[in-house]
Order: C-alpha cells, then sequence, then structure tokens
C-alpha cells in the first residue's frame, strides 16, 4: 500500500477519538474495575494513573511517531527502520498480537451482546439467576451464535476503511458511550450505601499495596491503552503532518483513564450498595460485570432500564476496541502480502471464526482440552497480554533506541513546529524506565504460571 492511496484520518478528531474508541473497551469497562476492585480500589488508581503519565505516555507517543514516520504498519516500519532480522521478528510480534487477541475478544463481545438482547426482552430477575451466566457460556451452540453476531458488526465496519468506517463510527459511538457512562454513575453513586465504594476507590489503603499491584496496573496498562498492539503504530501511520502527536496522546490518555474511572465508579459503588457493603463481593474478578452487575440490577426500581443502558455501552465499547484490532491485522495484510482490504478482511473473518470458536466452544464441548492448565480464552488471554505484549514493547524501546534514534523520534513529533514539551521524560522513560518495566511484567507472569507468586 503506498503513501498515495494509504487511508487518512481526516484529522485530529478522527485520531483521537479513533485511537480513544482503541483504547476504550473491554479493557476499561469490564477488566479495570474488577481489578481495581480486587487490588486495593484507591491504592490501585494512583499506581495505573502514575504509570500512564509516563510508561503509557511514552508508548503511545513513540508508537503513533514511529508509525507516522514510517507511514507503515508494524512489520514495515521495523523493517524500514531497523533493517535487522531480529527486529523484524519484533515488528511480527507487534502484528501478530491483535490477531490472536481479536478472536477471544470477540467471544466476550458476543457475551454483552447477549446481556444486551436480553434485556431488550427478558425481565431482569432472570438475568440475575444463579446459573444464567454459566448455562449460556457452556451452551456451545449460544455462545458460539452471540460470538459470530459480534465478529460481523466489526468486519461490517472494516470493510468500510478508515474514514468512512473506524472514523465516522467511532465520532459517532464515542460520545454516546461517554453520556450514557455519566447517567449510570449517577444512579449508581447516588443509592444508599455507595458513597462506602466511592471512598473505596478514590482514598487509598496503603495496606492493600504489594509488589502484585504495580505489576498488575501495568499489565492492565499495556490492555487499556492499547500498547504492544500494533493499533497505535497503525493508526499513526494514518495521522497527518499537521496533528500534534504530543497533544493527541493527552486527549487520549485522559479520555481512556477518565472512562476507566467512570466504569469503576459505575460498578464498586453499586456493590457496596446492593451487598450491604460486603467487600468479599468485590473479589467476584471476571465475572463481576456477567455476574454480580446483573444481581445489582435487578434489585434496583429501574433494573431493566439501567441493565439495557450498562450493556448498550459496554457493546459500544467493545465494538469500537474490536475494529481497532482488525484494522491493524488487515493493515499488516495489506502492506506486507499487497492483499485488498476487502481480501484482508474476509481473511481475517476466516482467523476470527477459527480462533474465537477455540475459546467460544472451550467453556462448553472443548471444556476439558487446556493448555498449560488454560481453558483456550484464558490461555490466549495469557499468551498475548502477559508474555508477547511486554515483548512487544520492549522491541519498541529497542527499535527507538538502538536504531531509529531518540533524536529522530523526537524531530517526528515536533513537525510541524509542535512543541514536545516532555521531551525529557520521554528520554528517560524510553531508554530506562520503559524497558525495565517491560521485563518485570513479563518475569511476573512467568513466575505466576508455574505457581511461584500468586497474581
Amino acid at each position: 500500500m503506498n503513501k498515495d492511496n494509504r487511508g487518512s484520518f481526516s484529522g485530529k478528531i478522527g485520531f483521537v477519538l479513533s485511537a480513544a474508541g482503541a483504547s476504550v473497551g473491554l479493557g476499561n469497562i469490564w477488566r479495570f474495575p474488577y481489578l481495581c476492585a480486587k487490588y486495593g480500589g484507591g491504592i490501585f488508581l494512583i499506581v495505573y494513573v502514575l504509570l500512564a503519565l509516563t510508561f503509557g505516555y511514552t508508548m503511545i507517543v513513540a508508537e503513533t511517531a514511529i508509525g507516522r514516520h514510517t507511514n507503515k504498519s508494524p512489520v514495515g516500519a521495523f523493517n524500514q527502520l531497523s533493517n535487522n532480522k531480529l527486529m523484524g521478528l519484533g515488528g511480527w510480534i507487534n502484528a501478530i498480537i491483535p490477531i490472536l487477541i481479536v478472536p477471544y475478544y470477540s467471544v466476550i463481545g458476543g457475551w454483552v451482546c447477549k446481556y444486551f438482547f436480553e434485556y431488550l426482552r427478558t425481565d431482569a430477575n432472570v438475568i440475575a439467576g444463579d446459573n444464567f451466566f454459566v448455562d449460556f457460556i457452556t451452551n456451545g451452540f449460544e455462545s458460539e451464535l452471540w460470538f459470530i453476531v459480534f465478529a460481523i458488526l466489526v468486519l461490517v465496519v472494516i470493510f468500510m476503511g478508515v474514514e468512512n468506517g473506524i472514523e465516522r463510527v467511532s465520532k459517532f459511538v464515542m460520545p454516546i458511550l461517554v453520556v450514557l457512562a455519566v447517567i449510570i454513575c449517577i444512579y449508581s453513586v447516588t443509592r444508599p450505601g455507595a458513597l462506602s465504594g466511592v471512598k473505596y476507590l478514590f482514598i487509598p489503603n496503603f495496606k492493600h499495596f504489594s509488589i502484585m499491584t504495580v505489576v498488575t496496573a501495568m499489565g492492565q496498562m499495556f490492555y487499556s491503552l492499547s500498547i504492544a498492539m500494533g493499533i497505535l503504530i497503525t493508526f499513526g501511520s494514518y495521522v497527518k503532518k499537521e496533528v500534534s502527536i504530543e497533544d493527541s496522546t493527552k486527549q487520549v490518555e485522559i479520555f481512556d483513564t477518565a472512562i476507566a474511572v467512570l466504569a469503576s465508579l459505575m460498578i464498586i459503588p453499586a456493590v457496596f450498595a446492593f451487598s450491604g457493603g460486603d467487600e468479599s463481593m468485590l473479589k467476584a474478578g471476571p465475572s463481576l460485570m456477567f455476574i454480580t452487575m446483573p444481581k445489582i440490577f435487578a434489585s434496583m426500581g429501574f433494573g431493566r432500564i439501567i441493565g439495557i443502558l450498562f450493556f448498550a455501552l459496554v457493546l459500544f465499547a467493545a465494538v469500537t476496541s474490536a475494529i481497532a484490532l482488525t484494522e491493524s491485522a488487515v493493515s499488516t495484510f495489506s502492506d506486507e502480502f499487497k492483499w485488498s482490504r476487502r481480501r484482508g478482511t474476509i481473511i481475517m473473518a476466516v482467523i476470527m471464526v477459527v480462533l474465537g470458536s477455540l475459546s467460544s466452544l472451550g467453556n462448553g464441548p472443548l471444556a476439558d482440552v487446556r493448555i498449560i492448565g488454560m481453558q483456550f480464552l484464558d490461555f490466549f488471554d495469557f499468551l498475548t497480554n502477559s508474555v508477547m505484549m511486554p515483548i512487544a514493547a520492549l522491541a519498541t524501546c529497542i527499535l527507538i533506541t538502538k536504531f531509529m534514534t531518540v533524536e529522530k523520534l523526537e524531530a517526528e513529533v515536533e513537525q510541524d513546529n509542535h512543541p514536545f514539551k516532555r521531551k525529557a521524560v520521554f528520554s528517560f522513560m524510553i531508554k530506562f524506565l520503559c524497558p525495565l518495566f517491560v521485563v518485570i511484567i513479563l518475569v511476573s507472569a512467568i513466575l505466576n504460571v508455574f505457581g511461584i507468586i500468586s497474581m
């Protein structure tokens, strides 16, 4: 794909909303609240924000600048800047991550579709039943059906292209998502007893702090900010030279973190309010959104309406992130194999169905099939988030410091007379702290798998 016919965003707003759409997804609305609840609320939030303002900021600027400088997706960008086979492998790891994530992500997206549909037609008390979620995900046919529905939603937008598809959907969906989040937040925090949840979220309790708070917050940051997935390199290649990369990064971070906090404000105070202050409910983990929240909605006066709004919000967020993941893969196919958007999307659809079906059926007909003790969905999540993303981020740091040079990347950020206000912070982070952080995440994840430490 050459520079003349490569897609592009119409301007800064298109890029910011599309990048925010990539970042704001199940990572913020499903994953962040349950990790925040599990790892101490306020102390987890402080650690996450500090990491987002340093590590996250550095990696978003770096990846976006690499994409715009090379005008290529990850593989082409790494090859162009390094002309080194080992670094080329780093580009492929960046490119393969979204190809592996989007199938299992679409399975969870299918769960969200199912819940949204059920709230439209079913009584909230039925959905809150003890076995509703388990019965659904263990039913191979039903789980597969809703996974396919979600995948089709995503692929239709990808077929439409960058400005007509991704940007247009993001401009429409992201403002709606914010409005819905605020409405549900207001309802949640005004319930009797919810103030304890607000305090838990915002007032740090240092007795909850541990090294795993930091490691988990770092892992969540990859997931939440779409770092080391090839997405931001791909989106950077669509960014016009007159757009300020640093200003756009700040806006993406603010938007992304605000949605994560709003999601936590929706969920954590509601858990306190409707469980009589039982903190053990906060340890529900991944099931918090699909089991605990429906029970909370069922106990509300307008539970069904709140349920519809809540899962509509989650569905919007899930679709925008899945679009970004799929677009990154399709862009790589176009750049490296010279495939048309249509052919690349069809190939990605086949990969989504094959790998997604393994994750979808992994709780039902394939429940007994395990890889290193994990079901397919858990394995793909571990492989991408805890192993491949840290390696991809480390490769990006090495690419910039050893091959592209920090000075050349800074010059890219400063194009069109845009000042690089946090240049010193960026330089220190990319050379020293970012590589250290990703090694810590990678080692912690491996030790966790072998039971040496517990996450």
